[in-house]
């Protein structure tokens, strides 16, 4: 979906993925500190939205995510997994209970098949499943912020800010009393700084929870069965994931920032080295410069100078080798 909000001044489109909405409005730094500081909101209305209702609906999903949602009190907000049967992610979900009805946001274009299983999954149990993503738009406000969320909107309360679930028509007329408007540059700025993992960035075909960090955040050790909690089990008692996500301080003298996919190497083996790992999202940050996280293999030694093709990179460890 298009959001209107790109008729804003200086608005201009994002790309890819998160096509429909703004990469910026025409200040990338400025709407970062704004973010920063507590003021403005992001438009997250290309996000898909979904709704679980009926009495069933959090021991249903209880069975179905990582996360420990059978108990979950209205208004708290929590996120989780949908794991495939071998332990690779392969939904993510950024939930709240209102009470009656369960909201979700996720990646955009992922909630059809999202959907589509739970459907499957649904059996006997007293559950509606809908899409609401042509109904309601996921505008973020900054943590620190004092813009209220307009009477009877559902709203995610997390460290990192608010999610308002608005009904799609209000969304030009909130901006207008919600302002500066940020773009997604600025949001992905903050969220790499934050080192927080996003599906289909940080995550490949084969990508478990442990890798990324999500432990404890996105996945409940204490909980009853749902598929791939085996390969979680087995992997936190017995073993060590496969790799490890890093946050990069990226050489500043470059003019472009190595993107998505960009092959990463030991520095001291040079450019014919053996691939170690990848980038998985570059920004340009307002204090810290070009930065980066990405995804090395687990024994890659914590203090090694790295390359991201032809660019240097120091590595601060997120997830412990």
């Amino acid at each position: 979906m298009k959001s209107p909000l790109l008729s804003l001044p200086g608005a201009v489109p994002a790309e890819g993925v998160d096509e429909g909405v703004a990469a910026h409005y025409g200040d990338l730094f400025r709407e970062q500190r704004a973010l920063a500081d507590g003021t403005g909101f992001v438009d997250l209305s290309h996000r898909g939205v979904l709704t679980v209702s009926g009495e069933d609906r959090l021991s249903w999903l209880h069975l179905l995510l990582t996360q420990h949602v059978s108990d979950l009190p209205p208004h708290q907000a929590t996120e989780a997994l949908v794991l495939s049967a071998h332990g690779h992610i392969e939904h993510a979900l950024y939930l709240v209970d209102d009470g009656e009805t369960v909201w979700a946001h996720v990646e955009p274009g992922t909630q059809d098949a999202l959907i589509a299983y739970l459907e499957s999954m649904k059996f006997f149990y007293r559950v509606e499943v809908a899409d609401r993503t042509g109904d309601f738009a996921v505008v973020h406000l900054p943590a620190g912020s004092i813009t209220e969320a307009p009477e009877g909107v559902v709203v995610r309360e997390t460290p990192y800010g608010r999610d308002l679930f608005l009904p799609r028509t209000d969304l030009e007329s909130y901006a207008e009393k919600a302002g500066p408007a940020a773009g997604l540059l600025a949001y992905e700025a903050l969220r790499v700084e934050a080192h927080r993992p996003r599906l289909g960035f940080e995550t490949d075909h084969r990508t478990i929870p442990h890798e990324l960090g999500l432990i404890g955040t996105a996945v409940h050790l204490q909980k009853g069965c749902y598929r791939g909690q085996e390969t979680v089990a087995r992997v936190q008692n017995l073993g060590k994931p496969p790799r490890r996500l890093v946050f990069l301080h990226l050489d500043g003298s470059e003019v472009h920032l190595p993107p998505h996919g960009t092959e990463i190497r030991l520095a001291d083996e040079g450019p014919d080295g053996r691939k170690i790992g990848f980038v998985t999202t570059s920004v340009r940050h307002h204090e810290l410069g070009p930065v980066a996280l990405a995804l090395v293999k687990r024994n890659v030694p914590t203090d090694a100078p790295l390359m991201a093709d032809t660019t240097a990179a120091a590595q601060e460890v997120v997830v412990e080798p």
